[in-house]
């Protein structure tokens, strides 16, 4: 059987610091969820986050103490992981995102497209 070759990850804007500043057990398990992306598998915590029409974009949800994590990342692109967004969830009313972090997550997927667009050309 021949083993799969990760794809590479782009890490879009400050999502990269964002994960390095969550706790160790936070990180391994984002790390984990992204190799598994990187495979061609989706992590059990992975999930498609609403309002981005399918599967394509994901959400990997990390509690740890009283705190949530969450980084999104898409796979809409073919040989290539972008991740969108990584941040400490601060609100307390309910499990929504905040609309300011949905049109981050909008305006970076726009990023990866074009980032996307530019590699297929060359």
């Amino acid at each position: 059987m021949e083993k799969q070759q990760p794809v590479p990850v782009i890490w879009l804007g400050s999502t990269k610091k964002a994960v390095q500043s969550f706790p160790l057990l936070v990180r391994q398990a984002i790390g984990f969820a992204l190799f598994q992306a990187q495979l061609g598998g989706k992590h059990t915590n992975a999930k498609p986050l609403k309002g981005f029409g399918g599967a394509g974009v994901l959400e990997v949800v990390e509690r740890y103490d009283s705190d949530t994590y969450r980084a999104v990342y898409t796979v809409k692109f073919v040989g290539v992981i972008y991740v969108l967004h990584a941040f400490q969830k601060k609100s307390k009313k309910g499990i929504q995102t905040p609309t300011q972090d949905i049109d981050l997550i909008k305006k970076r997927l726009q990023q990866a497209r074009d980032d996307y667009q530019q590699i297929q050309n060359k």
